[in-house]
């Protein structure tokens, strides 16, 4: 299945690898459990506009919330968090690795199978190009291969 996709070529005892990006998939993807999806929100958040929704811990000496009766929102504890093996771990089975240049793909050259290269925001579009054909000899996926990318037409 890999074998057919990645294509060898030999040129003057080089090897350069065009490898298609959706062939490239995780050693093993375990399934991901989620024990809230729901955001948790700031006290009282709904009832005024001048309170934002992020969370903040309630401290007040008479809080429902803080003391937590019952029918009063939730608050975040370690009891939410996530499993060690899945935690970071994106829905493709990768965890994320952020790119700026070629010299910091290499470091995923043995991990290609566990993590995924993203390649930050502040790149140019001309390190860009040479950063995804870079990881296509290196069999290593992007999460945003297209970002900013320009067809040929267009110049």
């Amino acid at each position: 299945m890999v074998s057919s996709s990645i294509n060898l070529f030999k040129n003057f005892n080089i090897f350069v690898s065009t490898v298609t990006m959706a062939a490239l998939r995780p050693l093993t993807k375990p399934k991901i459990v989620k024990k809230r999806t729901k955001k948790f929100i700031r006290h009282q958040s709904d009832r005024y506009v001048k309170i934002a929704r992020n969370w903040r811990k309630p401290r007040g000496i008479d809080n429902r919330v803080r003391r937590r009766f019952k029918g009063q929102m939730l608050m975040p504890n370690i009891g939410y968090g996530s499993n060690k093996k899945t935690k970071y771990m994106l829905p493709t089975g990768f965890k994320k690795f952020l790119v700026h240049n070629v010299k910091e793909l290499e470091v995923l050259m043995m991990s290609n199978k566990t993590h995924c290269a993203e390649i930050a925001h502040n790149v140019s579009s001309k390190k860009r190009k040479l950063i995804v054909e870079r990881a296509a000899q290196l069999a290593i996926k992007i999460t945003n291969p297209n970002a900013r990318l320009r067809s040929e037409e267009n110049e």
